[in-house]
């Protein structure tokens, strides 16, 4: 009898550990570059503890009735139903996972989801960015949030909404997945008196201060008169500023 609790026991604290490695990403806990993708994996975290939680509550229902039913389950009754809410937690713990948005995804999202959306997408990339770059995202998620502020509120089909999601649904995810399809091995290496890695830094140091300069617009409600630089700069990979090779 000792022993089948102190089994169960350590079933459960095995459960709850994966729960907290699943949320950490397999030990490494998840960085948020943003608050928009923060709240996304809140937002995504609390669906499935409400699932988990209706899940435990059918299995406690469920025991409660079979007691009544049988007066009584007896212990292979109380193993099967700690197995069954093991089996939830493991569930949950695993499934759903949160998607990453697909570069088409971004493409096509409206204003006020495209921010938090483009942040998770810059979240999976980072672990295969240099350091410099690393750097450059993290801020460029600040002022994703601080543009987002500013996009809230406007229409749709405004001109600047339509250069906005060029700017941040369409530069600069195919800016970073330039760059990642470039084999490792190449990527330090100097093609035309520059690396991939100098490339992205300094195109996404680009793309950074364009989305200061928008952000500033918008907020001083020059709306008729934003200008997003997005026809004059080529931020592909292996164009400079003014689409001269490199």
């Amino acid at each position: 009898m000792a022993g089948e609790a102190h089994k169960s026991d350590l079933i459960l604290h095995q459960a709850k550990q994966s729960l907290v490695n699943n949320r950490d990403h397999g030990g490494r806990r998840a960085v948020s570059i943003g608050r928009r993708s923060a709240a996304l994996k809140r937002e995504h975290a609390l669906k499935k503890a409400k699932g988990f939680a209706l899940t435990v509550a059918a299995i406690l229902g469920a025991i409660v009735a079979a007691g009544i039913v049988l007066d009584g389950i007896g212990i292979t009754g109380v193993i099967l139903a700690m197995a069954a809410v093991v089996a939830a937690m493991l569930f949950f713990a695993f499934v759903p996972k949160l998607k990453t948005p697909t570069r088409e995804v971004l493409r096509g999202s409206d204003v006020k989801s495209l921010v938090g959306r483009t942040e998770l997408w810059l979240e999976q990339q980072r672990p295969a960015l240099p350091a410099p770059a690393v750097q450059l995202v993290d801020t460029i998620g600040l002022q994703l949030d601080a543009l987002g502020t500013q996009l809230d509120g406007l229409d749709e089909r405004a001109p600047a909404a339509v250069e906005v999601r060029k700017l941040v649904g369409d530069h600069l995810p195919e800016l970073v997945s330039t760059y990642t399809s470039i084999p490792r091995h190449l990527r330090g290496e100097a093609q035309g008196g520059a690396s991939p890695d100098q490339h992205l830094v300094d195109s996404l140091g680009k793309i950074s201060a364009e989305i200061d300069s928008v952000t500033r617009q918008l907020a001083s409600g020059a709306i008729d008169n934003l200008a997003i630089k997005t026809r004059y700069l080529d931020y592909k990979y292996g164009a400079g500023p003014e689409g001269e090779g490199r």
